[in-house]
């Protein structure tokens, strides 16, 4: 999971609802710089995003919106009904979105580099650039409530989501590091000061996977 040659850097994933955009903002409060691929990806498909032209030749106006982004809610049901057509959003968003992820890395700054991948577990492109995977991790019954109240989404739709991306357990063996989150921020903090101290030490080494 180590790349040696580049920059220390860490990919943090966790299934949706585990709270990602949270803990990865508390490194960064911390000093950490970030990268997050799903707000670049809403990036690309917001108006004017480098995707929208493909997203609408490849689906139609019926999912763009009047003010020219892709309708995210329409997509989203969308294509986890239709792995085909899941299969085609990815095949114009993934390329968009790894070239405009290394610009962004290269441009970041910081005590270390942290990659905030959604499906960085499915990907074994992300297994090989990063020097360790953090898991943010909670019970699945916790994410479906979340999910449920942030998205106003349906169970059976949240769980049809859940079910598209990796199982916990295949996150959790995936894991260098993990950070609990089935509680609320308090108990976030200090797993996330411990380990900033270690990814400190581990970055000025540059040489992560041999501490």
């Amino acid at each position: 999971m180590t790349n040696t040659s580049s920059p220390f850097s860490i990919g943090l994933t966790g299934g949706i609802g585990s709270g990602k955009t949270t803990v990865a903002n508390l490194f960064g409060d911390l000093g950490a710089a970030l990268v997050d691929t799903d707000a670049i990806a809403h990036q690309l498909s917001a108006p004017g995003g480098a995707a929208i032209a493909a997203i609408r030749s490849a689906f139609g106006d019926d999912f763009i919106t009047a003010g020219g982004a892709m309708d995210r809610a329409k997509m989203r049901a969308h294509v986890f009904a239709d792995a085909q057509a899941r299969k085609q959003l990815e095949s114009i968003l993934h390329p968009l979105i790894r070239s405009e992820t290394a610009r962004a890395a290269a441009e970041a700054r910081g005590d270390y580099l942290i990659f905030v991948v959604p499906l960085l577990v499915e990907s074994q492109q992300w297994r090989n650039r990063t020097s360790r995977i953090l898991v943010v991790d909670c019970s699945e019954e916790i994410q479906i409530s979340r999910v449920m109240q942030r998205n106003a989404m349906p169970r059976a739709q949240v769980e049809a989501i859940m079910a598209a991306q990796a199982t916990r357990a295949e996150r959790l063996a995936a894991a260098d590091d993990i950070i609990e989150n089935n509680l609320d921020t308090a108990a976030l903090l200090p797993q996330i000061a411990a380990l900033h101290a270690r990814y400190l030490s581990l970055a000025k080494t540059n040489n992560g996977d041999h501490l």
